[in-house]
């Protein structure tokens, strides 16, 4: 939880070097944590579930642990970013 919330803090407070508003930048960190902490949950199912200790030996603790968040954090943040950016009309947030 502390994670999640210094993640979404420092989202927030570098609004100023993004193209998003700060309520965007709060939203987009928010999310973005969230689906970190759900992408390494899930990749931990699955490791345990297939019986994985590390995948690799290249990285010590594996190379699938360290890219195991943002598994499911960059597609959503790239996601919503075209939304916000590139949509004609954005539902939210001017």
């Amino acid at each position: 939880m502390g994670g999640v919330l210094t993640a979404v803090a420092l989202g927030t407070a570098l609004w100023w070097m993004t193209p998003f508003t700060p309520i965007q930048a709060l939203f987009l960190s928010l999310a973005a944590a969230f689906m970190g902490f759900a992408g390494s949950l899930t990749m931990a199912a699955i490791q345990r579930d297939r019986g994985v200790k590390d995948f690799g030996s290249t990285i010590e603790g594996g190379i699938l642990d360290r890219v195991d968040s943002i598994c499911f954090s960059a597609p959503l943040f790239f996601h919503l970013t075209r939304w916000i950016l590139v949509s004609p009309h954005p539902i939210w947030f001017h």
